[in-house]
């Protein structure tokens, strides 16, 4: 099991994946197949991620049986999140 800072970092990363792969465009997804391989995200702490982001309203995940995301996209508060921090960090 991932310690709490990794989890944060998971979180963190899969949040700058998503928003990175769809240029910022809520009507695009990724699967959680692309975001688990480009990160190396492993499974379980992957599926935990998602369901911590879109319980936040950051993002909303279709799941697949397992509990495995299928397909992850940006809400419009994990939008405005993404760019405020784009915006901060230049």
């Amino acid at each position: 099991m991932a310690t709490l800072h990794e989890r944060k970092a998971y979180r963190a990363q899969v949040l700058r994946a998503l928003y990175e792969a769809t240029e910022g465009n809520r009507l695009l997804g990724i699967t959680g197949a692309e975001i688990g391989s480009a990160l190396q995200v492993p499974g379980q702490d992957l599926a935990a991620a998602c369901t911590y982001l879109a319980g936040e309203g950051l993002i909303t995940v279709d799941w697949e049986p397992g509990n495995t995301p299928a397909m992850v996209t940006l809400t419009h508060q994990g939008l405005r999140l993404m760019e405020a921090e784009e915006e901060e960090h230049g």
